[in-house]
């Protein structure tokens, strides 16, 4: 197989993919897998590897992240019914008053955006910035862009999320590992963005939103918010804490033993999910009236979006398998190392190339990881490495919401603006997140 005929087959492949979004509106379930077979044929493969190929990326990428994602949707569900994101904004606000009340919703996206999708985010919190607006007498962007701001980033960069969850699972990166880095890199990208370059998005000229919604300005129970911050952080603790054990026998810096297991296993990521889920259920559930049929009715609700998510996820495992069978990835890595390119830029660029011109933000992500999965063998990189280059894919993702991004949308509705404002604004915001989190990654990778 000559290496002309690899690139020839990724680089079809890719446009290919982006045919079939783009100009027949296919599932991206669906093109993810005819773009896979497609590089695999004009990669050389025979049909048998191919279909083994589907197998075992399917099989080997929905064996952790189904059950990640699964866990997380039903816990965004509870945490959306129960009224704690709402709860958990007031609070915040409360505590912050009105001169800091654009950090207070910064603060709420980065939280909620843990265990809920950015849709759902925007859908449940936007009653609060109207609210806000109309009592201010500001421009709605004026709260609007940190609390999207804080959506973004830990939807994109901060795991159990499910984009980087499977970008994780494909570059065989440790989860609490990734949600250190991720918050290391996060929090001061969202008070950059959030706080700072957003405010040279909202010009007093820009005609104010009409407000038709309002969130009440009620202050919570203070041990409802206490137990909003035990189901939302016990899970990420008890993560961070096995992973760092893992660590520490691993380097030999600690001797295993069998408290040392338990830990290890409660830790993990099925074990701690699964006890913040049920956490959950009890706490922002059963505790507060909600009968068991109606739970019973959330949980099964809220696993159909998490359905097609993981599909696409493992799809996004198939592409990648076929790439790493097809052996461009050795190819790549020769011709980086000849042209002196750091991997983390190609892992930025071509998921910033994917995201751009199809508009998903979870497809990008997943092509992204899927060229760099393929390129990794022939790499010298640790734990650090690939955890930035993770970061950088992330990155990647944010870029340039316009009009092929649902997102872009679902901002557009709620901001109630033109679509040349919220081009003005969302998709500008969007922009200075990915170049600023990319140029910090980029410094922590030259520098560590």
């Amino acid at each position: 197989m000559t290496d002309l005929q690899l690139y020839i087959a990724i680089a079809s492949g890719v446009a290919l993919l982006l045919l079939l979004i783009m100009k027949w509106k296919l599932n991206a379930f669906i093109s993810l897998l005819i773009a896979s077979i497609w590089v695999g044929l004009i990669g050389g493969l025979s049909g048998t590897v191919i279909i083994d190929s589907i197998a075992k990326g399917m099989g080997d990428t929905l064996a952790f992240v189904a059950t990640i994602v699964g866990l997380g949707a039903i816990f965004g569900a509870l945490l959306e019914h129960s009224g704690g994101a709402q709860a958990l904004a007031r609070y915040l606000l409360k505590k912050g008053g009105e001169a800091r009340s654009r950090l207070a919703l910064l603060v709420t996206g980065f939280i909620v955006s843990v265990p809920v999708f950015f849709d759902v985010g925007i859908i449940i919190l936007f009653p609060l910035v109207k609210a806000l607006a109309k009592k201010s007498g500001k421009n709605v962007l004026h709260y609007a862009l940190p609390l999207l701001t804080g959506l973004a980033i830990t939807h994109s960069f901060i795991p159990p999320t499910p984009g980087p969850v499977a970008v994780a699972d494909m570059l065989q990166v440790d989860l609490g590992y990734a949600i250190l880095v991720g918050a290391a890199l996060g929090i001061p990208v969202a008070l950059i963005c959030g706080l700072w370059m957003s405010k040279f998005l909202t010009p007093e000229s820009l005609e104010k939103v009409e407000v038709t919604a309002a969130a009440s300005d009620k202050t919570s129970d203070p041990s409802f918010i206490r137990i909003i911050f035990l189901v939302l952080g016990l899970p990420i603790l008890l993560i961070l804490v096995g992973s760092l054990l893992k660590t520490l026998v691993a380097e030999e810096v600690m001797v295993g033993g069998w408290w040392i297991d338990t830990l290890a296993f409660v830790g993990h990521p099925f074990i701690s999910l699964l006890l913040g889920t049920l956490l959950a259920l009890y706490f922002l559930g059963v505790k507060k009236g909600v009968h068991k049929e109606e739970l019973f009715k959330i949980t099964g609700r809220s696993l159909g979006p998490a359905g097609s998510i993981i599909l696409i996820t493992g799809a996004g495992g198939v592409l990648k398998t076929v790439m790493i069978a097809t052996g461009v990835g050795e190819v790549i890595a020769q011709t980086m190392e000849e042209a002196a390119i750091p991997l983390i830029v190609l892992a930025y660029l071509v998921t910033v190339l994917v995201r751009i011109m199809q508009g998903s933000a979870t497809v990008a992500m997943l092509t992204g990881a899927g060229i760099v999965a393929a390129v990794m063998p022939g790499v010298d990189l640790n734990m650090l490495d690939k955890t930035l280059i993770m970061m950088a894919i992330a990155a990647g993702s944010v870029v340039l919401s316009h009009v092929n991004d649902s997102g872009f949308w679902l901002v557009n509705r709620y901001l109630n603006h033109r679509v040349d404002q919220t081009l003005k604004s969302w998709t500008v915001q969007s922009s200075f997140i990915s170049i600023t989190s990319f140029a910090l990654i980029f410094l922590a990778y030259l520098v560590l």
